[in-house]
């Protein structure tokens, strides 16, 4: 079973739009195909963005651990992927 993920992120930040082209061409992969991810537009969903720990965007928690904040690579977003994958 998948852990859950959770991406925070602005409509109008570049990092975010980056994230999400990451995101777009991993999800090509077999492995990362089904992974589903909770979107959280902070300025949109500030009552629960408010409720978590993070100063920059995108943001990435894992079963509710924070992973990754701010300017993101590839490789940083494939091992958010893989962690929830993992079944530690």
């Amino acid at each position: 079973m998948e852990k859950h993920i959770k991406l925070f992120y602005l409509k109008s930040c570049p990092y975010c739009r980056q994230a999400f082209g990451f995101i777009d061409e991993l999800k090509q992969q077999e492995a990362y195909r089904n992974l589903e991810m909770e979107l959280i537009e902070e300025r949109e969903q500030s009552e629960i963005a408010n409720r978590y720990d993070y100063y920059y965007v995108p943001t990435f928690y894992v079963d509710e651990v924070k992973m990754h904040e701010g300017a993101v690579t590839r490789e940083q977003v494939e091992a958010v992927f893989a962690k929830a994958l993992s079944l530690e």
